[in-house]
């Protein structure tokens, strides 16, 4: 039983390899932006729009919405970033059915990346929208001694998005070849179902996690108002 798509070898040449997980990562990055140009390639600014528009039109909407319920006071601004990696996860799971698939999220490596992206993104809107000397000052918050648990917290809040990421997807596509292998008719096909609901329910954790970090990041802090003579 293959425990990662990275032992799966499609070519070498020495020291390079091209793996399943390498292969299936950038087919589903190319499917994810052919599909956006697909999908919006006749837009509306008019009021006479299309079933299909009013629809995508909603979906965006709830997801500014969840994120503006975070803690994010301009939803538009992180969209692209937090939707991708919702689309990315939730896509990679959904394609388990496609046969002769490995979804990417089952290797270390992918969710690696993925959770060094979010450990980039933080820093840069949390400089973005306080500045640089605003954004380091929260490492030394409410004391100097804070900074060493900060960074320590930045650094394992990163390992803990990749492990947990891959853990749970990993642990779904091992169940499913378990139960393949003892019985290969109906269990299987309940198990890839309920895979297929993990999957999403692991992208929107994995997104709201990181809209978290950003909030934290990008929190605003109110200047401390004075009391008027006749309030002191």
């Amino acid at each position: 039983m293959r425990l990662s798509p990275d032992e799966i070898i499609f070519w070498q040449y020495g020291f390079f390899k091209l793996n399943a997980t390498i292969a299936f990562t950038w087919g589903l990055m190319l499917a994810l932006v052919v599909g956006s140009k697909l999908i919006t390639r006749k837009l509306s600014e008019n009021l006479s729009r299309s079933r299909w528009q009013n629809l995508l039109e909603i979906v965006v909407t709830s997801i500014e919405k969840q994120i503006e319920e975070v803690g994010l006071r301009h939803p538009e601004k992180y969209l692209s970033f937090l939707g991708t990696l919702f689309l990315f996860v939730a896509t990679a799971s959904l394609c388990i059915v496609i046969p002769g698939y490995e979804p990417p999220t089952a290797s270390l490596s992918t969710t690696v990346a993925l959770a060094l992206c979010v450990f980039v993104a933080v820093p840069l809107f949390g400089i973005e929208e306080q500045g640089v000397g605003g954004y380091l000052k929260s490492y030394v918050e409410p004391t100097f001694i804070m900074l060493p648990f900060n960074i320590i917290s930045e650094i394992s809040r990163t390992l803990a998005l990749a492990v947990r990421l891959f853990g749970n997807m990993m642990s779904g596509a091992m169940i499913i070849g378990i139960l393949l292998t003892i019985t290969p008719f109906i269990f299987p096909v309940v198990m890839t179902m309920l895979g297929l609901l993990t999957g999403i329910v692991q992208a929107y954790i994995f997104s709201i996690l990181a809209a978290v970090y950003i909030a934290a990041a990008t929190r605003a802090r109110k200047p401390k108002t004075k009391l008027a003579p006749n309030e002191a």
